[in-house]
């Protein structure tokens, strides 16, 4: 019985350990400070997608200006050439290329406004983070005093008189990680959201003919003036 009661002393004093452990503050903050860190990696990736989709639609926009400016000088040149009905197809070909700039346009303005706002969720939850940093090292360190003292007054009295200090510590380091683990979740819920939708044209028959009306309305109108321009007015 005494070589089982020894055996069994061990394992439960392992166990203790074990689970002491687990419950260390300093283990627990230092986890919590990689999870916040690891949640600011993913806001500024997803801030890097969400440049680099601005930088695409800056691009397209530049295209679209300059393939405008094209079929001006196109329908330009067909009317020099007295060949109408080339300068009409280029003034088409410029309308529909001056929607799709409006188009990429407002699209590049709503990605400006998300730019804006992951950079100040980025800068704000950074501040955080720091905050945090601080607020862990202090709890370390009173805790590891903590832990000295206990250990001092036991090997003095054999008494532990400090177990309710340490226990409050803990509470203490729990209920801050816990706060600073729920900030870190809401900010990086942030980082989920949506930027742009994909254009769909819900248009129905009578309104797409319309439109089109619209359009060759506004090439008249355009080819009229080039005309003017041109002395070419009939």
């Amino acid at each position: 019985m005494g070589l089982f009661k020894r055996a069994s002393d061990m394992v439960e004093a392992k166990v203790s350990k074990f689970l002491n452990r687990l419950e260390d503050p300093n283990e627990m903050l230092d986890l919590s400070y990689e999870k916040m860190l690891t949640n600011l990696q993913e806001v500024r990736r997803h801030l890097a997608d969400v440049v680099t989709e601005q930088k695409a639609l800056e691009a397209q926009m530049d295209k679209a200006e300059k393939e405008i400016a094209n079929y001006e000088d196109s329908a330009r040149a067909a009317l020099k050439l007295e060949r109408e009905d080339l300068a009409k197809e280029a003034l088409l070909r410029k309308q529909r290329e001056t929607e799709h700039l409006a188009q990429l346009r407002e699209g590049h303005e709503r990605i400006v406004a998300q730019v804006e706002k992951l950079k100040d969720t980025e800068h704000k939850y950074r501040d955080r983070i720091e905050s945090f940093r601080t607020q862990k090292e202090v709890t370390k360190a009173t805790y590891q005093a903590a832990q000295s003292q206990v250990k001092v007054s036991e090997s003095m009295t054999g008494i532990s008189k400090e177990l309710g200090g340490v226990g409050a510590t803990l509470q203490r380091a729990q209920e801050k990680t816990d706060q600073m683990v729920a900030r870190a979740n809401a900010i990086d819920a942030l980082s989920e959201e949506g930027v742009l939708e994909d254009p769909m044209d819900k248009r129905d028959r009578t309104t797409r003919e319309l439109d089109d009306l619209r359009k060759q309305a506004a090439v008249d109108s355009d080819l009229e003036r080039l005309k003017k321009e041109l002395g070419k007015d009939n």
